[in-house]
């Protein structure tokens, strides 16, 4: 009889355990992917399991990326290029919003992500880095490569320009908002 009980409650707090580890991990991925977790869910109709699985398979495949510093240089180029290509867009917006894709990307890259060529590979891993801001970079490749009316795509560039400023920002240790990309 006491072996049954002992077995009972060791059971017991296995399950517990494991449901409260689970709820946990549950809640540390909603919290890290912000709004990514919630469109990882719409994705697979509303399997929260499923869309946690997707998650922890790309933080176990991108979570040990280290990002690399630009030097004060580096960042300052990047952020007179995006400056040019924001008054570009006032002549030319398709051909604008397509240069600040190309720029994203080889930002990305500059800073240790997988290569823009490899596009969902280098949204996976910003998405696991930059979560908050990787949808902007979605929305902008998307209108680069479909296009949109002029309205889309200055929404595009805008969103794109919040990871371009903390892809900047965060590497050069400056506030994003004060940054010379920041400026509209």
């Amino acid at each position: 009889m006491i072996v049954i009980a002992v077995a009972v409650v060791v059971t017991g707090a296995v399950a517990l355990a494991q449901r409260t580890r689970g709820a946990q991990g549950s809640r540390g991925l909603k919290r890290r992917f912000g709004p990514e977790y919630e469109r990882a869910v719409a994705r697979h109709d509303g399997d929260s399991q499923a869309a946690e699985r997707e998650l922890a398979e790309l933080v176990e495949r991108h979570g040990g990326l280290r990002e690399r510093e630009l030097e004060r240089t580096e960042a300052e180029r990047y952020e007179a290029r995006w400056a040019a290509t924001q008054e570009h867009f006032v002549d030319a917006p398709r051909e604008a919003v397509g240069e600040a894709d190309r720029l994203l990307a080889e930002l990305a890259r500059a800073r240790g992500f997988p290569d823009g060529e490899r596009y969902e590979e280098q949204l996976s891993a910003l998405a696991v880095h930059h979560a908050t801001h990787v949808q902007g970079y979605r929305h902008l490749h998307h209108v680069a490569r479909n296009g949109s009316d002029t309205e889309e795509m200055r929404t595009a560039m805008i969103e794109g320009r919040a990871l371009f400023q903390e892809l900047v920002g965060a590497s050069s240790g400056r506030s994003a908002g004060r940054s010379t990309a920041g400026r509209s």
